[in-house]
C-alpha cells in the first residue's frame, strides 16, 4: 500500500499468517482468518466464526478498540467493484442494532470478491 493510499484510508489485502500474529490473544482456538485488509493502521479480519474490527488510536497506536461482530449480526452487504474512472472499490455491511452501516474503501485490486464470499459463506 502506498503513502497516498494510506492518507486516504483505502485498503489492501493482508494474508492471514500476517494477520495471526497481531491477532494474538483475540482469536479462539482453532479459528482461522479468512480475509484480511489494513485501513491505515487499523485491520478488518474475517474468520471463519466473526467479524473484527480493529482500530488502533492515538499517535503511537498503543490504544486499540477490538469491534467484533457475530455473522449473524449481519442483516446485509453491499460491495462495489472498481471501475474504469473510480479506482476504489467499497463495502457496506449492516448489522442489527445499528442505523447505520460499517463502510470501508478498499483500494484497486483488494480482494473485495474474497471478502463477499467469507460474508457469503458464513450467513448460511
Amino acid at each position: 500500500m502506498g503513502f497516498l493510499d494510506g492518507l486516504l484510508g483505502h485498503g489492501s489485502d493482508l494474508g492471514p499468517r500476517e494477520v495471526d500474529e497481531q491477532m494474538a490473544g483475540i482469536l479462539v482456538e482453532g479459528e482461522a482468518v479468512r480475509v484480511a485488509f489494513r485501513v491505515i493502521r487499523d485491520l478488518f479480519v474475517f474468520t471463519d466464526r466473526r467479524l473484527i474490527l480493529v482500530d488502533r488510536q492515538g499517535l503511537t497506536g498503543r490504544k486499540v478498540s477490538y469491534l467484533t461482530v457475530p455473522y449473524r449480526a449481519i442483516t446485509s452487504f453491499a460491495v462495489e467493484t472498481a471501475g474504469t474512472f473510480d479506482l476504489d472499490s467499497e463495502l457496506k455491511i449492516w448489522v442489527s442494532g445499528r442505523p447505520d452501516p460499517i463502510e470501508r474503501t478498499l483500494g484497486r485490486g483488494a480482494n473485495v470478491l474474497g471478502i463477499q464470499q467469507a460474508i457469503a459463506a458464513s450467513l448460511k
